[in-house]
């Protein structure tokens, strides 16, 4: 079931639906999202557009997703310990 929440993003009131069973996840994110920009805001106020500090913002989020999400890939451990497993079943011959 869906339901209606509204999240708060630097100066930006945005309401959306989302799944209940998700709605902390997308606080956090707000949450994330405003920490981000506010570091962007303090550091690059006055000197970069607000456009490029939200662009700022977006890439920094997008490169922790992209490095968490290789961290994670097990996929190339998974194929040395099946190679690791042949070797010792045929050592085992």
């Amino acid at each position: 079931m869906k339901q209606h929440i509204t999240l708060n993003i630097h100066d930006t009131v945005i309401s959306i639906m989302v799944p209940q069973e998700d709605e902390a996840k997308y606080r956090e994110a707000g949450v994330l999202i405003n920490e981000r920009l506010n570091t962007y805001f303090n550091y690059y106020k006055d000197v970069k557009s607000n456009k490029e500090i939200y662009f700022y913002a977006m890439i920094d989020i997008a490169l922790k997703y992209i490095n968490e999400s290789k961290r994670n890939d097990t996929k190339p451990i998974l194929n040395v310990l099946e190679e690791l497993n042949k070797e010792i079943e045929e050592s085992l011959k």
